[in-house]
């Protein structure tokens, strides 16, 4: 019996490719702009898997860990990356752009984003934070268009 899940999807990026590559562009960009800012690949890693977490994108989560530990990063760190608030293994620095992550990703109300911004500016510099920020909203963006896009995961050997 099929169900919605077996509806096939388009593949947004392939039927508009050229708006898909204004989205790797601006990844360039925002790439460059996180080299300029001195911010660490490990670093942008961990949120992009933070932001992928949020949003459920099991295509992003899968390229980006992958990232991640082909970067460096440890395999307990990335374990723990959802309760990393309840660890003592991520720096103040780590702990200030992940704060950002989730704030510019769930959009809190409240006074709650005040909050976080005020954290992230205790340990992270104008510059890093804005290069931060657009990494975040880039990421949400990609898992966006991969979670419409049904993006698969393929097993690893």
């Amino acid at each position: 019996m099929a169900t919605e899940q077996d509806a096939p999807r388009v593949l947004i990026d392939k039927q508009h490719p050229q708006v898909y590559r204004a989205q790797r562009d601006l990844a360039a960009a925002v790439r460059q702009a996180t080299r300029d800012a001195g911010l660490s690949r490990v670093l942008v890693e961990l949120v992009n898997i933070r932001v992928s977490q949020i949003n459920r994108c099991a295509y992003c989560l899968d390229v980006h860990v992958r990232d991640a530990l082909a970067g460096g990063e440890r395999a307990q760190r990335i374990a723990v990356l959802p309760a990393w608030s309840d660890t003592t293994l991520f720096t103040d620095r780590e702990r200030a752009a992940l704060t950002l992550a989730e704030s510019l990703t769930t959009l809190p109300a409240d006074g709650a984003q005040e909050r976080h911004y005020a954290t992230a500016r205790q340990h992270l510099t104008d510059e890093e934070i804005s290069a931060l920020s657009w990494v975040i909203i880039a990421m949400n963006a990609f898992n966006r268009i991969s979670i419409v896009s049904r993006h698969p995961v393929s097993p690893q050997p």
